[in-house]
């Protein structure tokens, strides 16, 4: 197995941790939170937030190892930037129509 450097191991051993727990804060709030659109928050901030990092850390290893730029995981990143919101857009619009009371 090749030696990865110490100059890339560092910030992604960092950038894995800081997405390890901004993803854990995110699933907490989930658990905790009082209602959905609340809860709807913390999943959608802390676990992009929290993928962000752990892709920038991918990226940093593949390309430390293949010496050369991977940049294979940019497919991910953009892939999430686009449903990510499109998807909790459309369960806000679900959970506000189902709150709302009916017209007379």
């Amino acid at each position: 197995m090749p030696e990865l450097p110490l100059w890339a191991a560092l910030p992604a051993a960092v950038l894995l941790i800081v997405g390890g727990l901004l993803t854990l804060i995110g699933s907490i709030g989930l658990l905790r939170l009082p209602n959905f659109f609340m809860r709807i928050h913390s999943v959608s901030m802390g676990n992009s937030l929290g993928v962000g990092c752990v892709l920038l850390a991918s990226m940093l290893i593949a390309s430390a190892l293949a010496h050369r730029p991977v940049i294979h995981e940019l497919l991910i990143t953009v892939f999430m930037v686009f449903t990510a919101p499109i998807t909790m857009i459309v369960l806000m619009q679900a959970a506000i129509k189902r709150t709302k009371p009916p017209r007379k």
